[in-house]
């Protein structure tokens, strides 16, 4: 009787081989340049709200550049309307305020869709000097992929600088390609697992019992 042969077991693939695809896979993403199509001229200016300074900058560059504003999470509007409009003498249907974001990716995430529908594939991102490399990673990762191409409009900050850390910058990075990935913010998501853990644990209140007498 011939002997049977032992089942053949799958060949998983090492770490190593996923660490040689993902090196690949990231520099074909910063490689791109040489093979995607160069970005039209600058057709917005996106400027990220926390500090009157970029809004100041992204008006002077609307006026010198006649080009459409977008504040997302800016001042008052109040504040915005007499910046923009009276005191740089932009039109109103040149400024947009967005008031959805509340953090840097919500900057991204609330409004790359609609810049992608309106076939926005340039834009100049301004904010704070201190605080460009994370948008700039974040805002490459969302905005990238609709094919929108940013070019940094850095805001100096002089003495009021403070560079922030790496970990702040590519935990935001992680966030924003989970976001690409799958739609969803990591922080907000675990944010909510962690309150319904915590709700789950919490034992039930009893109702009031009888009066003693």
């Amino acid at each position: 009787m011939p002997r049977s042969r032992p089942p053949r077991r799958r060949r998983r693939w090492p770490w190593r081989r996923w660490l040689v695809l993902a090196g690949g896979l990231g520099l074909l993403w910063l490689s791109r340049g040489w093979w995607s199509p160069a970005p039209p001229p600058p057709q917005m200016i996106l400027v990220l709200g926390g500090d009157v300074d970029r809004e100041q900058r992204a008006a002077q560059l609307a006026a010198e550049r006649r080009l459409p504003v977008v504040v997302s999470g800016g001042s008052n509007p109040e504040y915005a309307h007499w910046l923009f409009e009276q005191r740089q003498g932009l039109a109103p249907d040149q400024v947009r305020l967005d008031y959805r974001a509340n953090d840097t990716l919500s900057n991204f995430t609330s409004l790359v869709d609609d810049l992608r529908r309106a076939r926005i594939r340039h834009a100049l991102l301004v904010t704070s000097q201190d605080h460009m490399d994370r948008a700039l990673l974040v805002g490459r990762i969302v905005a990238g992929s609709r094919g929108i191409h940013l070019t940094p409009e850095p805001v100096p900050c002089g003495e009021h600088c403070h560079p922030e850390s790496s970990g702040k910058i590519w935990g935001d990075g992680l966030r924003a390609a989970v976001w690409v990935l799958s739609g969803r913010d990591l922080k907000r998501w675990a944010a909510e697992r962690l309150s319904l853990a915590a709700a789950a644990a919490t034992p039930a209140r009893s109702g009031p019992g009888p009066a003693g007498r």
